[in-house]
């Protein structure tokens, strides 16, 4: 079955992907099902459920997952299946960790699960989640450099991730349920614990000075909470970066504290997911300890996405994810598909100027923003900067990070502005403190130079690529042939002269 969405009759370009995958991830803490719009390299998850079953908590006392645990389980399964079919998933993938492969009633569990899903369960060992979980994260951060850690209810995985290799793949006994249950529930026991088994891992020391990549719904909430805590201007956990010295104080903080709902941002966490936040913690604390990497950085994709990510070819692999998202909602929301490709290279010709510089990353968030310039068109115009703004900032985006993020949503804020420069002053002041002063001047230069080119090009393809931005002795020089100097006007040129302001130029539009 395939899905089409056809675009206006003046391009008559069609979006097709094949049909939703799905997949399912029976945890030691969590049931959860997730369905992807299709096999592409930046999908969008557009169904997420999960249940807090907790199949893993007595495991290690008992050897069982429990009644309790497995009627949950299987009552969110035989959920899950029915909303795959609603939606018509091609691909149903499920698979089961820690909890079940660790546990004496696993297999009959297994048995029972298959009936109500109608497909195969792949029970993970160890080391197989270990690496898809590295997987995931390369999914999302395709240049990854350090460790990739994995905290599930029964086990963490430790993967060593640098150049797009997964190395020294390793599960150990040390999930949070697991925790608890080997602890009696206290922190000191836990302690001694972590520290006897990452005694003998001793290739993490090799993460010192790299980044340390948090995985798993524990850890995301140790996120959560400081970034609730801090005020954080973004409601993002994906690449949400912390200093290691700043992560240590805090992970150290909560497994101090003795009242976790008196603890600052605690409220923004689920009263299921309390309970083990501490255990948490203080696994982050004692690798953090054991590690000494330059920073911790959260990721939100783990195992399901690397099973996801098995599924692409190799060609969808090689893409960049934050390009590949970004040329899809231009596909989804843009009035031209095309018109974005045009305003990457128009902009090249600004940003040659020996003042304007461009890293790598630099031009590469540039061509994220001219791709998605045109997709809050539809919203009122009064509206349409902070529509935007707002759009991108909290999207789904990935192969970003959070200084990123914050650039790419300033960059569509401004070219929406109505007053250019002067209409950005009255954007959040907690987003603009986000942005460094270059960040923000670069957003500010893209956002004018894109709705100037809107101004000629009606954000239609075909004219902004029959014109050139060059610098001539101070001066800004907007070629525009006379096929099309009818679109020239008094607007475009005040548009243009913010633009040129912006760069320190004197405006100049010349037909030819």
């Amino acid at each position: 079955m395939l899905f089409t969405r056809r675009f206006n009759s003046a391009e008559r370009v069609e979006i097709t992907t094949g049909p939703p995958v799905g997949v399912i991830d029976i945890g030691s803490n969590s049931v959860r099902l997730v369905i992807y719009e299709g096999a592409v390299r930046a999908p969008t998850p557009y169904f997420n459920e999960k249940e807090l079953c907790g199949l893993g908590r007595r495991v290690a006392s008992t050897g069982r997952l429990g009644k309790c645990a497995i009627d949950c389980a299987l009552r969110a399964l035989k959920r899950f299946r029915a909303i795959a079919d609603a939606l018509n998933v091609g691909d149903l993938k499920v698979i089961a960790t820690a909890a079940v492969r660790d546990a004496e009633d696993g297999g009959k569990f297994i048995a029972i699960a298959e009936k109500v899903c109608r497909v195969d369960i792949q029970v993970l060992t160890g080391q197989e989640e270990a690496r898809i979980a590295a997987q995931g994260v390369l999914m999302g951060v395709p240049d990854a450099d350090g460790i990739v850690a994995d905290m599930g209810g029964g086990s963490v995985e430790l993967v060593d991730v640098k150049s797009g290799d997964v190395r020294n793949a390793i599960t150990l006994p040390l999930g949070g349920l697991r925790l608890i249950d080997m602890s009696g529930g206290r922190i000191e026991k836990a302690e001694e614990l972590i520290d006897a088994a990452l005694a003998g891992v001793p290739w993490l020391k090799d993460a010192g000075g790299r980044t340390f990549y948090a995985v798993g719904g524990t850890w995301r909430a140790v996120a959560k909470m400081h970034m609730a805590g801090s005020d954080y201007p973004l409601n993002v956990m994906h690449e949400y970066d912390l200093d290691a010295t700043e992560a240590l104080t805090y992970t150290e903080k909560i497994r101090r504290s003795k009242r976790f709902a008196a603890l600052p941002g605690s409220s923004a966490i689920s009263k299921q997911r309390r309970e083990v936040v501490p255990f948490g913690a203080l696994l982050m604390e004692r690798l953090l300890l054991k590690m000494k990497p330059k920073s911790v950085q959260f990721s939100v994709f783990g195992v399901r996405e690397g099973i996801f990510y098995s599924l692409l070819d190799e060609d969808e692999r090689a893409k960049d994810p934050l390009l590949s998202y970004c040329r899809r909602l231009a596909e989804l929301y843009s009035r031209s598909p095309y018109h974005g490709e045009e305003l990457c290279h128009w902009t090249d010709g600004l940003f040659r100027h020996p003042e304007l510089t461009e890293t790598d990353e630099e031009r590469r968030l540039r061509y994220a923003a001219c791709l998605i310039s045109d997709i809050g068109w539809r919203a009122h115009p009064d509206y349409r900067g902070e529509h935007s703004l707002d759009a991108v900032a909290h999207s789904a985006l990935s192969g970003i990070d959070h200084p990123g993020r914050t650039f790419l949503a300033l960059s569509i804020y401004f070219r929406h502005a109505s007053r250019g420069e002067e209409e950005g002053e009255k954007l959040s002041s907690r987003l603009k403190k986000a942005a460094s002063k270059r960040a923000l001047r670069r957003a500010k230069i893209v956002g004018a130079a894109v709705r100037a080119a809107h101004m000629l090009s009606v954000g239609m393809a075909g004219k902004i690529n029959q014109t050139s931005l060059a610098y001539e002795n101070g001066v800004l020089v907007w070629s525009i042939p006379t096929a099309i100097s009818d679109l020239d006007g008094a607007r475009l040129r005040r548009r243009f002269e913010t633009l040129a302001h912006l760069v320190g130029c004197i405006p100049q539009v010349r037909i030819f």
